[in-house]
């Protein structure tokens, strides 16, 4: 099993949370709220990617669809996945070396009526249990990649308490798949799949 860990609170400012190693910010992220265009929830499931990560979008260096995880850090990285379903991950770290915080989950707080006209379902587990519904539910788009995440559309509200955050195995992937960088907040109710050891 995946051991717990009790999280202190998020710095105050988006720069200071983010220009850091996306092993140190995606599991401070557990608990924060995140919303786009007044629409959102708390974060309670991430992932994190880094540019030595095999299993990483930047590991084999830049390219167009990829260019906005290098940096500049507290960005959207937006893409498309399986040419479906849209991603929403916050860079990380150093301008020019490419890490990411995936966002695989939200509880639905703020908006739910928006979202689940986007949606089409009313299960507020539903929602935003996955990084496209996620994204479906507050409507973002890769018109988001790139864009700063602590002004408009989008607003980061640190969290206030302390979170019991787990690690386990990142899914849908086959490389790197023994590492735990996989991040949820315990017994949510809202993540996209339980969570499993590395």
């Amino acid at each position: 099993m995946p051991s717990p860990r009790s999280s202190a609170t998020t710095p105050a400012r988006p720069t200071d949370l983010f220009a850091r190693s996306v092993h140190e910010v995606a599991p401070e992220l557990i608990g924060a709220t995140l919303l786009v265009d007044g629409v959102g929830g708390r974060i309670v499931e991430v992932e994190a990617y880094d540019q030595e990560d095999p299993a990483s979008h930047g590991y084999r260096g830049r390219t167009e669809r990829n260019a906005s995880m290098f940096g500049p850090p507290g960005h959207a990285y937006v893409y498309r996945s399986y040419g479906i379903h849209w991603c929403l991950n916050l860079v990380c770290g150093a301008e020019g070396v490419a890490s990411a915080v995936l966002l695989r989950a939200l509880e639905p707080t703020v908006g739910l009526e928006a979202m689940r006209a986007r949606r089409g379902v009313d299960d507020p587990r539903l929602l935003c249990s996955g990084p496209g519904r996620l994204c479906q539910a507050l409507g973002v788009t890769r018109e988001h990649d790139g864009l700063p995440v602590d002004r408009p559309p989008f607003e980061l509200r640190a969290r206030t308490e302390p979170v019991e955050v787990v690690a386990g195995a990142r899914i849908g992937i086959s490389r790197a798949v023994e590492v735990p960088w996989r991040y949820a907040e315990a017994a949510s109710r809202f993540l996209s799949r339980p969570l499993r050891p590395a």
